[in-house]
């Protein structure tokens, strides 16, 4: 409930203070006419007119007050918010070749570094379908399109390399292949907006399509890939292990095809972005998700019920009553 207009209320202050002056100024003040006793009266026990006599002020004073609350329009507010969520679909590309093994990005390595930013990323998004799909030398989709974050984010923290060095995958980096992938899982989709985010190191050697004929695919079917190259300037430290089981570091070229990247980010309306360490990887999440924002509309309806009327009416009432018992069981002798 609201007051239409409020500054009525302003009233009842004064009828406190009123009441308070009233009462202190009432406490020393003396019977004009004094009795030699009031025995007799006493001997009488009074009536219930006596024991209830002073309703009829209290009347006089509530009446007052329900009177004030209606003339500040006390309202009933009704509203109905109705909100439309235009969400995104999108598909995180994640390179998992032994070059993710880099370890110019901190706490520990490229790879790592990326499956954080990337839980982020997830965190970050409220409405929006997200599949994950990882790739080195072949592709393969870990997640399909899905608005569990939670099941999403821990089957990304599960994502590691052993697949390829153990030989269960092929060594390498399948850039066509994973957009192909990545597009194949968002082709069905019906969402208005539907982007994939490639994220790699390394340059194209690998994969049975090339990079511009996915990426063609992806244009053709109004898709935007934003592309992701990782990795330090010059050389980076990559581990390996000796012949004793220990682990040593080489430095190696960084080679990043970052003019494939530009052109794949180009064609299909997308970003080209270079990280070379784990913030400067969480800008570039921050930026895409400021540039892919989920629309998001709200309808709103207000309506106001007037509740005057039956605070008029029971200060009414009780004017009528107040009347009725002071012409009749309380009505005072001149």
């Amino acid at each position: 409930m609201e007051f239409r207009d409020p500054l009525w209320l302003i009233l009842l202050l004064v009828i406190i203070l009123l009441n308070l002056a009233a009462l202190l100024l009432g406490k020393g003040r003396k019977l004009p006419v004094k009795y030699s006793t009031l025995e007799i009266i006493r001997a009488t026990g009074g009536g219930i007119g006596a024991r209830i006599r002073h309703i009829l002020p209290m009347l006089r004073w509530l009446v007052l007050i329900i009177l004030i609350i209606a003339l500040a329009r006390p309202q009933k507010l009704f509203q109905e918010r109705q909100m439309e969520t235009e969400g995104i679909d999108i598909m995180l590309t994640l390179d998992i070749s032994t070059s993710m093994l880099a370890e110019d990005f901190r706490p520990k390595n490229r790879l790592e570094a990326a499956k954080t930013v990337a839980s982020e990323f997830i965190s970050g998004r409220t409405s929006d379908q997200i599949g994950l799909v990882v790739f080195a030398g072949q592709s393969f989709t870990q997640c399909p399109l899905t608005l569990d974050y939670n099941l999403l984010k821990e089957l990304l923290t599960r994502i590691n390399i052993q697949l390829v060095t153990e030989g269960t995958i092929e060594d390498g980096t399948a850039i066509g292949m994973a957009i192909a992938n990545g597009v194949n899982r968002l082709r069905s989709s019906e969402a208005k907006s539907r982007i994939l985010i490639l994220l790699t190191d390394g340059q194209n050697n690998r994969g049975e399509v090339d990079p511009q004929t996915a990426a063609s695919a992806a244009q053709a079917l109004g898709i935007r890939i934003y592309t992701i190259g990782v990795g330090t300037e010059g050389f980076a430290p990559y581990p390996v292990r000796d012949q004793w089981g220990r682990t040593t570091y080489q430095q190696v070229q960084v080679e990043i095809d970052e003019e494939l990247l530009r052109q794949i980010a180009d064609q299909t309306g997308g970003k080209y972005f270079r990280a070379t360490d784990a913030e400067a990887l969480r800008r570039v999440y921050t930026e895409i998700d400021k540039l892919e924002k989920s629309k998001i509309r709200v309808h709103q309806y207000r309506q106001k019920a007037e509740l005057f009327m039956p605070f008029l009416s029971i200060a009414l009432i009780l004017l009528l009553v107040e009347v009725v018992l002071a012409a009749t069981r309380l009505r005072r002798m001149p």
